[in-house]
């Protein structure tokens, strides 16, 4: 008799417990990407995808500052040479900052991240150790420039080598690594 009572107290135990140890995996929803407007608006904001291979070592958003930065050379057929950094993402001058000045803030740097450090800059083969400096935002960050221009990402720039910024508005270009504008 008393079996015929245990047996379903048992049962009836070991369904709770396995329906207590045997809940579903949470899956998670991927978030698409960040669909890039069409105008070439340079004050239009965009969302910057953070998990670039840039962002992740050396871009960080405006507002924060990542380690040192190391410039690079990058090349291609129809710039020739151009400033990068180490991960080969493009870098541009504004021709509306002066030397040694930042004028690009708000929706401006979020189209056009500053290249931001906490460290010094660092000269990369055929860059030129003596133009590398750095500037203090106003919002206190440290940017780096290059013969006193201070320094930018073009958030549609997507990945190395992008050099989708080149001649945007008529004033924005990638730099030399003589220190000039193509």
């Amino acid at each position: 008799m008393k079996s015929k009572i245990l047996f379903p107290i048992l049962m009836g135990l070991v369904l709770a417990l396995s329906a207590c140890t045997a809940a579903a995996t949470p899956t998670a929803t991927p978030i698409p990407p960040a669909v890039m407007p069409a105008s070439t608006d340079i004050n239009l904001p965009v969302a910057v995808n953070t998990d670039t291979p840039a962002a992740m070592n050396t871009v960080m958003p405006a507002g924060t500052q990542g380690a040192a930065a190391s410039l690079m050379v990058g090349t291609n057929a129809s710039l020739g040479s151009f400033l990068t950094d180490a991960n080969g993402m493009t870098l541009y001058l504004y021709t509306n900052d002066t030397p040694g000045t930042a004028t690009c803030y708000d929706a401006c740097a979020t189209n056009w991240p500053p290249l931001l450090i906490s460290g010094a800059p660092v000269a990369g083969t055929g860059v030129d150790a003596a133009m590398l400096g750095t500037i203090t935002r106003t919002d206190g960050t440290t940017q780096v420039t290059y013969n006193s221009w201070p320094l930018y990402y073009y958030a549609r720039d997507a990945k190395a080598g992008d050099t989708n910024g080149e001649g945007v508005g008529g004033i924005w270009f990638v730099i030399t690594p003589e220190g000039s504008q193509k």
